[in-house]
């Protein structure tokens, strides 16, 4: 018999394999992977960004380069975070292979077996599975419309004490949730967080996806707010503002966490692709980014509304879910008598498909809701997928 390392034993089916599967069958109408639309992606960009390089920086982005990351990059996404309030004196910033690796490398630096990492319920699927495979316990508070609930928050981070090492939030458009905090709940966090021996983590791929430009003063990072000193590590990625096949995140924090990270990463793949950081260098370089915000920023909001408006026309009155200002998600929360993977196995023998709520449970539990990402489906199936959704719930009360 082979025998497995104790943290391989510990290691938790994922779902994101199974859900790029369903969403790249093209007969299934598909509200389960969390990926941009295909249409929207910037091939010509990227087209166009090749084809001006230079021969020598065409052969930089064919070479190996420093585990921290290409430098050129480093500066230019400085220069971006900057603009977004971060921090950087006794900070660190290091590119990392997507935002995923970025949580794996903080998880692999800071938690031993039994300590414990607190989290949104629901939360996202990737980092749970990192957190677990690590050997921590799962600690959990619910969401309001506002952000994660400080009471709670506070009830859990008291019972579990010192065993506390890490709290994980994502609070701009909150997968699954599609949630953003409000500036006051932000601040409560924040207060409630000083002093404590921890680590704050937060993850924001998608606070550049807001839908209206009132509510970028929302975005402004708990990393901008929070006192120099304080332990928070910054987790983004150019996976949905440029491409997920770039596979480029970074992580900014204090110095002495990130020269960890630095070094796992050298164990973990030495650097992440030049090629892809060559790309994204110029991106932000020449200032493509907005320019491409403020397209995808439209194509979401519309496939957002077409959505909240065929859930609006079809589910049961019993049925209720959130209307997101921003990112690529909605909650849908049926009563606590339905569950979401009986509504799944109906709803895929009809062709549609969605990701059920416990795969989102810290603590794989609570099954009567689930996510629906609106952003990659073609506007002229949203409604037509919605409704065949609707129809398995209706089967299954």
């Amino acid at each position: 018999m082979t025998r497995f390392s104790q943290s391989a034993q510990k290691l938790r089916s994922s779902e994101i394999r199974r859900l790029m599967a369903l969403a790249a069958d093209p007969s299934i109408i598909s509200f389960s992977g969390g990926m941009p639309a295909a249409s929207l992606l910037p091939t010509s960009i990227i087209d166009e960004i090749y084809g001006s390089l230079s021969l020598q920086a065409k052969q930089a982005a064919l070479q190996y380069g420093p585990t921290a990351g290409y430098p050129p990059l480093l500066a230019s996404l400085t220069g971006y975070l900057q603009s977004k309030g971060l921090p950087f004196k006794g900070q660190s910033l290091i590119i990392t292979t997507g935002a995923q690796q970025a949580i794996n490398l903080l998880s692999k630096t800071m938690l031993d077996p039994g300590d414990v990492v607190v989290t949104e319920n629901p939360s996202f699927i990737g980092a749970l599975a990192a957190f677990l495979s690590y050997g921590a316990s799962m600690a959990a508070a619910p969401l309001d419309d506002d952000g994660i609930v400080v009471a709670d928050l506070k009830k859990v981070l008291d019972a579990q004490g010192d065993r506390v090492k890490m709290v994980y939030l994502n609070p701009s458009f909150q997968n699954p949730s599609g949630i953003i905090y409000s500036e006051k709940r932000r601040q409560e966090v924040l207060d409630l967080l000083e002093g404590r021996d921890l680590c704050l983590l937060e993850d924001d791929p998608y606070g550049e996806l807001y839908f209206d430009e009132s509510d970028r003063p929302l975005t402004v990072p708990l990393k901008a707010m929070s006192s120099p000193e304080a332990p928070v590590c910054y987790v983004g990625s150019f996976a949905k503002i440029f491409g997920p096949g770039l596979r480029l995140g970074w992580l900014l924090g204090p110095e002495e966490i990130v020269q960890k990270c630095e070094l796992a990463k050298q164990s973990m793949d030495a650097c992440s692709s030049t090629f892809t950081e060559v790309l994204a260098h110029e991106y932000l370089r020449t200032g493509k980014l907005p320019r491409y915000l403020a397209t995808v920023r439209t194509a979401y909001a519309r496939r957002a509304g077409i959505m909240l408006d065929a859930l609006a026309a079809t589910m049961p009155s019993s049925v209720t879910w959130t209307r997101p200002r921003g990112g690529f998600y909605i909650w849908v929360t049926m009563p606590a008598s339905i569950d979401a993977s009986r509504v799944f196995a109906e709803a895929s023998k009809r062709r549609a498909a969605f990701v059920t709520g416990n795969a989102f449970d810290p603590y794989s539990e609570r099954n009567n809701s689930f996510r629906m990402a609106f952003a990659h489906t073609p506007e002229e199936k949203i409604a037509e997928g919605v409704r065949i959704i609707a129809d398995a719930v209706r089967s299954c009360g």
